[in-house]
This record gives structure tokens, sequence and C-alpha cells, in this order.
């Protein structure tokens, strides 16, 4: 009888656990309306936990995490990290019918061949958040935050080691990807510069950042673009621009961690947010770009007109993506330390 007991209460843990997604993002990523609709759907309900930082999460895998959750959201320069450390499986692309949806252009990344271990998110830059009543017009110039004459108040830097370096990269005209040590020292000289000024309020999240600028604590902020246009909802008092010299592309992926608990689960959600509408509405909620040719087609005229949303073909051309650098990896990981430790 109590083997029998014990055999129900086993069978009713690994239901529940089969009823569950474990979701691992970043801080207001997804639209709560989405995730409800997908529970109710699936019966699958969906907990989830944040991140603010690529690097956040990275440890996390590797202190157990990879184990515990299901689905995670990686931007593309951390991916080929992941896969090399075996923290991710290979997706299962038949239970993903609504792969077809994706746009070429992001079908076969260079940070993922072939889709192997990913499928596009969202997608979008890193550039300046400001105040403008205290920047009359958009600041053209990454000088606002790292020359000391050009500083019109308190500012705060971003929390995230290749955007952050990238985007001083781009200020020094260097690509966001280049790891020359002599080069890299002017940039880290750049960075401390900037951490030296009275100005200086900290390395922040994009969340945490543009809640600084609404509590009017700081006028400038380097931040995500989907953060900025969220948290401003429109008020004029906030603006968002890429400076002349360029930043940072970024598209984030769903993946599923090598040891999940419910890859069945992690699938169809990955399923689900590819369809046309959830992704349109993913988009539209996130004020984001997206990778999702089908929800493309589904966006209002005025959000793909935005180049806050959607950069011009001007912006592109100094727009990089971050890539992997392997080995090289580390002149820009101990870049970073030095500027953080300093």
């Amino acid at each position: 009888m109590r083997t029998i007991l014990a055999l129900v209460v086993a069978m009713s843990l690994a239901w529940a656990q089969n009823q569950t997604l474990q979701l691992y993002t970043w801080t207001d990523y997804i639209d709560p309306s989405i995730v409800r609709d997908f529970e109710q759907a699936t019966g699958i309900k969906v907990r989830i936990t944040y991140y603010e930082s690529n690097e956040e999460m990275q440890a996390k895998l590797q202190a157990g995490g990879v184990s515990q959750f299901d689905l995670v959201v990686p931007s593309d320069f951390i991916v080929p990290v992941l896969i090399n450390l075996k923290l991710l499986q290979p997706l299962d692309k038949s239970k993903i019918p609504n792969l077809k949806n994706l746009d070429p252009k992001f079908a076969n990344p260079p940070y993922d061949p072939g889709n192997r271990y990913t499928v596009g998110y969202l997608w979008g830059t890193v550039g300046l958040m400001y105040r403008t009543d205290i920047f009359k017009t958009p600041p053209a110039s990454w000088s606002v935050l790292f020359d000391p004459k050009e500083q019109k108040g308190p500012f705060t830097l971003m929390d995230s080691p290749r955007e952050m370096l990238g985007i001083g990269q781009r200020y020094l005209g260097l690509s966001v990807n280049n790891t020359d040590p002599a080069q890299v020292r002017r940039v880290i000289n750049t960075l401390l510069a900037a951490k030296q000024s009275r100005n200086f309020k900290g390395f922040q999240g994009g969340v945490s950042a543009t809640k600084l600028l609404l509590a009017n604590q700081i006028v400038a902020a380097v931040v995500y673009n989907q953060d900025a246009l969220r948290t401003a909802e429109g008020n004029p008092r906030y603006g968002f621009t890429i400076p002349r010299e360029g930043s940072t592309l970024f598209i984030d992926s769903m993946a599923i961690p090598a040891k999940a608990p419910n890859p069945e689960a992690a699938h169809k959600f990955i399923n689900f947010i590819l369809d046309a509408k959830i992704g349109a509405r993913l988009a539209e909620y996130q004020q984001s770009a997206t990778p999702n040719a089908a929800a493309k087609k589904l966006l209002k005229p005025e959000m793909l007109k935005n180049p806050a949303i959607w950069p011009t073909e001007a912006q592109m051309r100094v727009l990089e993506f971050i890539l992997d650098q392997g080995s090289n990896n580390r002149v820009l990981d101990e870049a970073w330390t030095r500027v953080k430790s300093r």
C-alpha cells in the first residue's frame, strides 16, 4: 500500500512539474497578458525569474540554474559562450512549426548557425535616454557623457560589459568588436574619466536607469531602446537617440538550458511566441523591433516609422552587432574588471 501511495505521489509531482514552465528572462521583458494567454491555452503555469545582464544570467546557469530553468533569453554575443560551456540544448524544430514566421535575415545568425540552439525573440539598440528640458535638441555625440565640458548634469552608464565598452569604442572611432590591447586601454581610460566626473551616478541596468531619470535624479543614461520607450510611454519630457558615433545592436533569443526540467513546455512557449499575432503583441508591448516577419506585417505604421524602434539606414551604418571574440574575450573581460574596480 505504501509503495502504491509513494508511486502516486511521485506521479503527481511529475505531473505538476510538467505543468510548469520556469522562465528566466530580462526584467519587464514580456507582456503579462501573453503569459496568461499561454497558460490558458496550454494549462502550463509560467513562473518567471528576472535578471538585468547576460553575465548575471550566465553565472546563474553555471551555479545550478541550468537544471532549474526551462527557458532563457540570452543576447546574441553570449550565445556562443553558453553553447561552448554546454549550458544549452539543441532545439527540436519539429515542435516549433511557427519557425516559418522567422524573418530569413534572422534564420541563420552568425552566433548560432542554422538556429540550432536559439530562436529570435526581439531586437533593438543601445542608446542615450535624456531629459528634453535639459537637452533642447537630441544629444549629437556621446561626448555628453565622456567630455566634462559637454556634460549637463548627473548621468549613469550601462552596467553591461560589452555594450558599455562597445559605446566607448564607437566614441573613439573604433569597432565595438575591437580587441587590440593598446586601443582597449584608450577605452578603459575614457570610461574611467567618466567615472571620475562628479556627475557620474553609477553603473545601472536599463530598467533601474530609466527609473532614476523619471525620478529626476539624473539627466541622461545609457539604456536599451525598449526600456527608454516603455518607461517614457510617449512623455515628451524624455527622449531617446543614437549619437552620431554609433552604438550596438542586439538580438535577444529564446533558448533551452541543457538540463531544463521541462523542455516540452519550453518548446511550446517558443512556438507560442512565434505566432504572428502573439509576436506583434510582444513587439508593441515592448516597443521593440521583431525578428518575426509575420508579426511585423501586423504592426502599426507609426511604430515601423519610429527610428527609436526601427533604426534608419543612416543609423544602421554606425550600429554594430556585438560578436563573440573567442579567446580574445579575455581582453575585454579584463578591461571591464579594471573599469569597475577603480
